[in-house]
C-alpha cells in the first residue's frame, strides 16, 4: 500500500512540475500553448500504446495459447471450434483494421499550429457501404451458426447412449437406463430423499435404471444427454467436449455428441496425470455454485460395457419401494432390476 501511494504521489508531482513548467512557458511566450505540447504528447503516446499493447496480446497468445485452449474431444466439438474460430478472424481483422486506424489518426491529425481541418460533412456513398458490408457479413456468420446449433440439437441418432443429467442446489444427479436402453418416466410429485428423481415406479422402464455416482460415457459412440433441473436454472457444461446447455425448471433440454479421445488418451495428450474430464455448472444458481462439479469418464467401449453391467439398479438399493409398484408388475420388477427375491419379501413384510 505505502509503495502504491508513494508511486501516485510521484506521478501527481510529476504532472504538476509538467503544467507549472508549461504555464511558465506561455507567460514568457517561449510556448506555443498548452494544447500544442499536450496533443504532441498524448499523439505520439497513441502510437506507443498502440504498439506495445498489440505486442503484448501477440506475446500473451502465443505463449499461453496451450493453456487456455483445452483439446478437443468430441465430433461436434470439432465443428464448434472451426466457428468459433472463423467468427474470430473475421472480427478480428475489423477489430485489428479500426484500431489500428483509430491510434494512427489520433497521432496523424493532432493537433498543430496552423494546420486547417478538411470540412467534410457527408459521404453518402461510404455510410452505405460500411452499412451493408457489416450486415452482410454479420448475417453470413448469424446463419453459419444456425447451421452448427441445428446440427448439435437435432434428432440423436437410435443407437445412442442415453443419459439423465438432472441439476439441483447443489449437485448433479445421473440417471442411466439398463438394459432396454430406456429411461423409465419421472414426476416431480414423487421426489423424496431417496427417489430423487422422482421416478415413476408404475413404468416397467424405471426397473432396471441406475444412478452411478461419477458419468462413464463410450469412446466413439453416440450420447444423448436429457438434461432437465430439479430448482432453478442451472447450465451443464463440459470444456472439452464444446458442450453447453442449460437445465431450465419444467423445460428439458438434451444435447448429443460422440467423445472421440478417451480419459487416458487426454491425460497422455496434456501430459497431466490426473487429467479428468469434468461437468461443471456455467450458471450461478446459488450460494454453492462452486461445488456443482462431477467427474466424466470416457472408456473403451469394451470397458465402458463391463462397467455398465456392474452396475446394481436402483430399485435393488432400495427394496423398500417394492411395495409402491402396482402388484401385477412386481414380479416383472423383481427380474429387472436383479432383485433377490427373498430379500425383497422380508423388506415389504418389515414395512
Amino acid at each position: 500500500m505505502l509503495i502504491g501511494l508513494g508511486t501516485l504521489l510521484l506521478l501527481l508531482v510529476v504532472v504538476l512540475l509538467y503544467k507549472v513548467s508549461t504555464m511558465i512557458g506561455v507567460a514568457k511566450n517561449k510556448s506555443e500553448g498548452p494544447d500544442s505540447r499536450s496533443n504532441n504528447i498524448n499523439g505520439i503516446l497513441m502510437l506507443v500504446f498502440l504498439i506495445v499493447f498489440s505486442g503484448a496480446i501477440v506475446y500473451s497468445a502465443y505463449v499461453y495459447y496451450d493453456d487456455y485452449v483445452i483439446p478437443v474431444a468430441s465430433q461436434h466439438g470439432v465443428t464448434t471450434d472451426d466457428m468459433f474460430w472463423v467468427t474470430m478472424w473475421v472480427t478480428g481483422f475489423a477489430f485489428v483494421v479500426t484500431h489500428v486506424l483509430l491510434f494512427y489518426y489520433a497521432f496523424r491529425y493532432r493537433y498543430r499550429k496552423n494546420n486547417k481541418a478538411t470540412f467534410y460533412p457527408d459521404n453518402s456513398k461510404l455510410e452505405v457501404i460500411w452499412t451493408i458490408v457489416p450486415a452482410v457479413v454479420l448475417t453470413l456468420l448469424v446463419l453459419y451458426g444456425l447451421n452448427v446449433w441445428t446440427d448439435i440439437t437435432s434428432q440423436a441418432p437410435e443407437e445412442s447412449e442415453v443419459v439423465e443429467i438432472m441439476g439441483m442446489q447443489f449437485a448433479w444427479k445421473t440417471r442411466y437406463p439398463g438394459n432396454d436402453n430406456q429411461l423409465g418416466n419421472y414426476d416431480y410429485k414423487k421426489i423424496d430423499a431417496a427417489n430423487m428423481f422422482g421416478m415413476d415406479l408404475t413404468d416397467k422402464n424405471s426397473f432396471d435404471d441406475f444412478t452411478p455416482r461419477e458419468i462413464h460415457l463410450p469412446k466413439g459412440k453416440p450420447v444423448l444427454f436429457n438434461i432437465r433441473a430439479r430448482d432453478v436454472l442451472h447450465s451443464v457444461y463440459v470444456p472439452a467436449f464444446r458442450l453447453k446447455m442449460d437445465a431450465v425448471p419444467g423445460m428439458p433440454t438434451k444435447f448429443w455428441f460422440i467423445p472421440t479421445k478417451s480419459t487416458a488418451e487426454m491425460r497422455e495428450e496434456t501430459g497431466n496425470p490426473d487429467f479428468n474430464y469434468e461437468l461443471a455448472c456455467a450458471e450461478i444458481c446459488g450460494d454453492g455454485h462452486f461445488t456443482m462439479r462431477m467427474v466424466i469418464v470416457v472408456d473403451e467401449p469394451a470397458d465402458y460395457e463391463k462397467w455398465k453391467k456392474e452396475q446394481q439398479t436402483w430399485l435393488s438399493k432400495n427394496p423398500e419401494y417394492i411395495s409402491s409398484i402396482p402388484e401385477e408388475l412386481r414380479e416383472v420388477a423383481l427380474i429387472s432390476s436383479g432383485i433377490n427375491t427373498e430379500a425383497a419379501k422380508v423388506s415389504e413384510a418389515s414395512l
